[in-house]
């Protein structure tokens, strides 16, 4: 599997060498007939991380999750947790616990009985289900409604009350499916920092499933892009998003303009790239170690392109000429869509007080700009 070539910080798959990881997946590998769900993952995740495994809908990521609980067996591979090997442990002998995008709280119990449920479950004395199901509800800030069913609650209180009730038995990993989704989005971002502080205070590992980027950059300490069954790149949200070693993380993480050409020069101090869509070069600041002629796609962000309606200095290089055809007014930036005479469009992502600040009138529809951008920002890739 080949890797980005551009000269990017070196990507986490694991934990340093001097740490020893909390979670070890080894070789993960499931099967549903012939149909395989999750292909030879390998992973190691720290003490206290809040790791999010995200891609699309069918990619792994839920398998290898219920995996993780015990819901589902591997064909073949191991998890190891905290040195002991959990791969064959029935689900309610793993020190985990699941939160299901559902919530799935007993309607006709009080929020106190819910986050009790599972601490009468497994027989501990009264007195210490008393104790922490008080601190749960002081930790979700949920007392005042401790008396009150779930009807009564609305989504966000739901929502605490699930989370309580996953972590009063204080377990080694928690796994969220989709923590959020049941949530409108305005209350979904309201609660993503929430549910952060209250893992950090706890202290718990946990492995999050998500489909939302926003989400996952916003809340995980590491992030795991997973496709077909395979999980492509690991690192922090940072890392993923302005280095991304394929075509997928690079589409995938944020929007990006991507563009395909041919190396025609790679020197250690720099880079050319034939781009036919550009009807020019790409030049780049730093080599990438491949031969000529070899096809590369070039990720370019659309807040890393400058629009202007001046021609550059150097029209050709790190530059095109087009038109405007759509415009998006996003309050603090406007995006906008700029077809070149390839027919290829490039997004820009202009901040609203650029044009103010220098006293111009903002470019409009079917008028002729140019983009451009710094030779250290795109990112290439061979895959």
């Amino acid at each position: 599997m080949m890797e980005a070539v551009a000269a990017a910080a070196p990507v986490q798959t694991g934990v340093q060498a001097h740490n020893t990881p909390y979670l070890q997946i080894s070789g993960i590998f499931k099967k549903f007939g012939d149909n395989v769900a999750v292909d030879h993952v390998d992973l190691d995740i720290r003490q206290h991380e809040i790791f999010a495994l995200l891609g699309s809908s069918g990619c792994g990521k839920s398998t290898l999750l219920r995996m993780l609980a015990g819901m589902e067996r591997p064909t073949s591979g191991r998890i190891v947790l905290d040195g002991q090997d959990i791969t064959h442990l029935a689900p309610y002998d793993r020190p985990i616990n699941m939160m299901f995008q559902s919530y799935a709280l007993f309607p006709h119990m009080s929020v106190e009985q819910n986050i009790a449920f599972g601490l009468k479950q497994d027989k501990l004395p009264k007195g210490e289900i008393e104790s922490r199901v008080a601190e749960m509800l002081d930790l979700v800030q949920m007392r005042k409604y401790a008396h009150r069913k779930p009807y009564q609650l609305s989504g966000g209180q739901q929502q605490r009350v699930a989370l309580a009730r996953s972590l009063a038995k204080r377990p080694k990993l928690l796994l969220l499916d989709e923590p959020l989704g049941a949530l409108d989005k305005k209350l979904r971002q309201q609660t993503q920092l929430e549910l952060v502080n209250t893992l950090e205070k706890v202290g718990v590992t946990c492995i999050m499933v998500t489909h939302d980027q926003e989400e996952a950059m916003t809340m995980a300490t590491r992030i795991g892009i997973m496709s077909e069954g395979q999980l492509l790149q690991v690192g922090t949200p940072g890392e993923i998003y302005d280095y991304p070693n394929c075509r997928f993380t690079a589409e995938f993480i944020g929007e990006t303009n991507l563009l395909t050409g041919m190396v025609s020069v790679d020197e250690p101090d720099h880079v050319e790239i034939d781009v036919p869509e550009l009807e020019g070069r790409i030049w780049i600041d730093h080599g990438i170690t491949g031969p000529k002629g070899m096809q590369v796609w070039t990720s370019i962000r659309p807040e890393d392109v400058r629009l202007d309606r001046k021609p550059p200095a150097t029209p050709g290089v790190n530059s095109a000429r087009g038109t405007v055809v759509e415009i998006a007014y996003l309050g603090s930036y406007s995006v906008y869509h700029v077809r070149l005479p390839s027919g290829k469009v490039i997004k820009s992502m202009v901040p609203s007080s650029r044009w103010y600040e220098a006293g111009e009138e903002a470019p409009t529809w079917d008028e002729t700009v140019y983009v451009s951008w710094r030779p250290d920002l795109p990112v290439v890739m061979t895959r």
